[in-house]
């Protein structure tokens, strides 16, 4: 799952992202993926967390069932033991405003660089082997449900969460933040479940 140029930090992992997309004026999918790196499924998840979490991309509708769909897409290829990730050229051409990216990466910088204080590597298990298809499934389960999560408010911010620390535990090679992401899962859960319209 992981890479060795894969970034090793949520830091790292915004300043490559913000640097490859610097001058344009819209960002696509593609692009997304092209500084991620096309083989790196982890930053992959991680970035789909952020993006759901950062102000006024997150809050713009169909977002969370686009970065859903990215997520299913990439680890449906994890588990099939693809090496690269392939997404359609109808998704990869879906695009935001590259100013509002930049500000909601800006607004992660601070939160970014506190996370990657607590990480390291631990509890090497639960995110290599047969631990991280397990972690991939738990994501793709989380990825299926964003489309509902747009009609429950504040679900999505969950979503992201355990997006984002599922991520990042898979780039840190951090088993304990790999629990702290099924505990935000199961928390997300508990709160759709209460709070269905019908």
């Amino acid at each position: 799952m992981n890479q060795p140029d894969d970034p090793a930090s949520l830091t790292e992992l915004l300043e490559r992202l913000r640097a490859n997309t610097e001058g344009q004026v819209q960002v696509s999918v593609g692009d997304v993926l092209a500084a991620v790196g096309e083989r790196s499924f982890g930053p992959m998840v991680l970035i789909a967390g952020v993006i759901t979490l950062a102000p006024l991309i997150g809050d713009i509708p169909g977002v969370p069932t686009l970065l859903g769909l990215m997520v299913l897409l990439t680890l449906g290829q994890l588990i099939f033991q693809r090496h690269s990730i392939w997404i359609p050229s109808k998704l990869a051409r879906r695009n935001i405003e590259r100013e509002k990216l930049a500000r909601g990466l800006d607004w992660m910088n601070k939160p970014a660089r506190f996370v990657d204080r607590w990480t390291k590597q631990r509890l090497l298990w639960l995110v290599r082997g047969p631990g991280q298809y397990v972690i991939a499934i738990i994501c793709m389960i989380v990825a299926a449900a964003m489309p509902l999560m747009e009609v429950i408010p504040f679900s999505a911010n969950g979503a992201g969460i355990a997006l984002m620390a599922f991520g990042l535990a898979i780039v840190a090679r951090d088993g304990l933040l790999a629990l702290v992401a099924i505990l935000a899962t199961g928390g997300t859960a508990w709160f759709i479940l209460n709070n269905l319209p019908w």
